[in-house]
C-alpha cells in the first residue's frame, strides 16, 4: 500500500507567557521587541499562550497566516497612534 503524501504540518507550541517577538525593518534592523503573551494578531484561537501555524511542506508557506495591519504590529510593541 502506498503512503499518502504529507501536504502540510500543523505546529502548536505553548509559550507560557514567554513569546519573544522581534520586529524588523526592511534592512533587518530591530524596530522593537516584546516578551509577553502571544500577540492577538497571530492565527488560530491561541488564548495568548499558543503559537499555532500550518505550513505547506512543498513551499514553506504558512497556510493559516492572516496579514496583520501595521497598526496591530506597532500596538503590540507599545507604540500607539
Amino acid at each position: 500500500m502506498a503512503r499518502k503524501k504529507i501536504k502540510s504540518v500543523f505546529i502548536t507550541a505553548k509559550c507560557s507567557d514567554l513569546c519573544h517577538v522581534n520586529f524588523k525593518d526592511e534592512h533587518g534592523n530591530s524596530i522593537g521587541k516584546r516578551d509577553d503573551y502571544v500577540p492577538s494578531w497571530m492565527p488560530e484561537q491561541h488564548d495568548g499562550d499558543y503559537v499555532e501555524i500550518e505550513i505547506d511542506v512543498s513551499t514553506g508557506t504558512i497556510l493559516n497566516w492572516k496579514i496583520p495591519t501595521q497598526k496591530e504590529l506597532y500596538n503590540s510593541i507599545g507604540i500607539l497612534d
